[in-house]
């Protein structure tokens, strides 16, 4: 079988497992695929042991293992089969296309730059759509929408649970969105009313830069830096540490960070920001990775530093004993790592909604000699983003997989989003209050709360991922 070579904090180790046996007899090239998906998964896969057909003995030789795969009309239907039920496992996922996965993990997507959540209207299976922000540089950047409009339909068909992921997540290019008008009153009941307005969104190659915004509010003597952060992408880690400069130069006492829309993205990118926004626990442990038994008991026994994150140095970075979060339903996976993995060292204060409940991470598994890049198959492009870790704080805990609940529960209201840094925008407004110590109450929580079922990034399973990068 391959060797699996993978590469935690810089250095690189090779876990020979799995059955000699399997070498001696050939891979049909109609199963080289499904011969990939079969032998990842039965390394990686974090649940490997909970999966029968994954089991190390479950076939004597190669051609046990032809036998098997041969039924499966697809190597996503073998990938599917092999993956435990959600929703202990909602995340992992494969793709017939590793540039597209690669470029959904790095920020870069085909995308009109409408970012929005979904509703259900009053309990039923009819959806409704608000836009949460726009992209700048996109499409819907040059267009008449705005974070709040409402949309009912596309292209005139209004949305409901069969149809919003054909209509929303299409491979068509443009589509038209129908705005309409909301309103609800004390009890909860929702009213959209079509308006008989639209907007025609066309998607393109969008890179979105994760720093949506950042700037610095002075109250009295209070320096408050302020980041919207939308997703963990390393390609943008320069950039967020020269944010942080700007707020090391503005003597910025106090860090309120907006999570809300930040579905996930690289554990070392993660680590860096943890490590900007302390700074005096470099070498310390952030984060401890638990993979599943074989390859957990490999990494202990030659070389356990690899399971760890540590606070990095080299950074601009703020020294705070406390940091103030946004979140909402969407902060997921290296958001919720982020909150999890600071509170052993500084105070985090949580404001806004529930998150999502991810604790774990994923890798990209390539078709190659080592499961890596290098050296890939030339004969398909298929990759896997399966589950293969949890990761824990330095107390060992991350069982939150009902979501981190917030220390001020303050969930987004459509009849009051206010604009995104602005000081008077509801969650911005709620930190920097309890900053001063105004003794201002935030505002009322509604008695029912409609929180989105799903989102623009929840809709791609890769745009919520946690995942530890190749080095």
């Amino acid at each position: 079988m391959k060797k699996i070579v993978i590469s935690l904090m810089l250095v690189l180790f090779v876990i020979p497992f799995g059955c000699s046996d399997m070498d001696d007899n050939a891979v049909p090239t109609s199963l080289e695929i499904k011969d990939f998906v079969w032998k990842g998964m039965n390394l990686y896969y974090l649940w490997q042991a909970d999966v029968p057909d994954l089991a190390d003995d479950r076939f004597a030789n190669q051609s046990q293992l032809n036998s098997f795969l041969e039924p499966f009309a697809t190597p996503t239907d073998l990938f599917n089969a092999l993956r435990v039920p959600s929703p202990t496992d909602r995340f992992s996922v494969i793709f017939s296309d590793y540039n597209v996965l690669e470029g959904v993990l790095s920020g870069n997507t085909l995308n009109n730059g409408m970012d929005y959540g979904l509703k259900h209207i009053n309990a039923t299976t009819d959806v409704f759509g608000w836009v949460r922000y726009i992209i700048p540089n996109s499409d819907a950047a040059t267009k008449d929408i705005h974070r709040g409009d409402i949309f009912y339909a596309i292209d005139g068909i209004p949305l409901n649970d069969d149809n919003y992921r054909s209509l929303l997540f299409s491979n068509n290019e443009t589509y038209t969105v129908n705005l309409a008008n909301y309103s609800s009153d004390s009890s909860g009941f929702v009213t959209i009313t079509p308006n008989g307005q639209s907007v025609t969104l066309t998607k393109t190659a969008l890179a979105e830069n994760p720093i949506f915004f950042n700037t610095v509010i002075t109250q009295g003597t209070r320096n408050i830096g302020y980041l919207m952060y939308n997703g963990f992408y390393p390609s943008y880690d320069n950039q967020l540490n020269t944010a942080f400069g700007s707020f090391v130069s503005q003597n910025v006492t106090h860090l309120v960070l907006d999570l809300r829309y930040n579905s996930g993205g690289s554990v070392n990118t993660a680590t860096k920001l943890a490590s900007m926004i302390t700074g005096q626990f470099t070498g310390q442990l952030f984060a401890k990775q638990q993979w599943n038994a074989k390859a957990q008991t490999y990494y202990l026994a030659n070389n356990p530093a690899s399971l760890e994150n540590k606070f990095v140095s080299g950074l601009n970075s703020l020294n705070l004993n406390k940091v103030y979060i946004l979140t909402t339903k969407a902060s997921a996976s290296a958001s919720e790592l982020v909150i999890n993995c600071l509170k052993p060292y500084i105070n985090v204060v949580q404001i806004g909604d529930i998150t999502t409940g991810k604790n774990v991470g994923s890798i990209t598994l390539y078709d190659s000699p080592t499961f890596a890049k290098s050296n890939v198959n030339q004969n398909h492009k298929y990759a896997m983003q399966p589950i293969v870790l949890k990761i824990v704080n330095k107390d060992n805990f991350g069982d939150y997989t009902a979501g981190i609940a917030p220390s001020t529960l303050l969930p987004e209201n459509l009849n009051d989003l206010g604009v995104l840094g602005d000081i008077d925008e509801p969650l911005l407004n709620a930190a920097i209050n309890q900053i001063i110590a105004s003794g201002k109450m935030p505002p009322q929580v509604p008695n029912v709360i409609e929180r989105d079922f799903t989102d623009a990034k929840a809709i791609n399973p890769l745009r919520t991922e946690m995942y530890i990068e190749h080095k």
